[in-house]
């Protein structure tokens, strides 16, 4: 008998997942966008690029809490919510590289 694809379950994706997801990839287009517009500028970084650095810092907090959320949620799909987590992860440890970087003036 063929297979046709269908799926005898309700679950579904988690909301707070999907949005942990779009925090994640919203934070790490911001925080690169703004890695490579102080390098266009010879390093010269201005106030709007900490400012978009700080914002990304506040999302992949918030996207980071989501998907911890989501994750605890039953009877859900859990791939958004490990997709979040991980771009969360990567931006918080981006945000912290470049402050790191900053201190230590490397």
């Amino acid at each position: 008998m063929a297979r046709r694809g269908y799926i005898f379950t309700d679950k579904s994706e988690s909301g707070k997942g999907i949005l942990s997801a779009f925090f994640g990839a919203l934070s790490l287009v911001g925080l690169i966008l703004a890695v490579y517009l102080t390098f266009l500028n010879q390093g010269d970084a201005y106030v709007k690029y900490g400012v978009a650095g700080l914002l990304c810092l506040l999302f992949s907090v918030a996207g980071l809490i989501l998907g911890v959320l989501a994750k605890l949620e039953e009877d859900r799909f859990y791939l958004f919510a490990w997709i979040g987590i991980v771009l969360n992860l990567l931006a918080l440890v981006g945000v912290g590289f470049i402050v790191y970087a900053g201190v230590r003036g490397l």
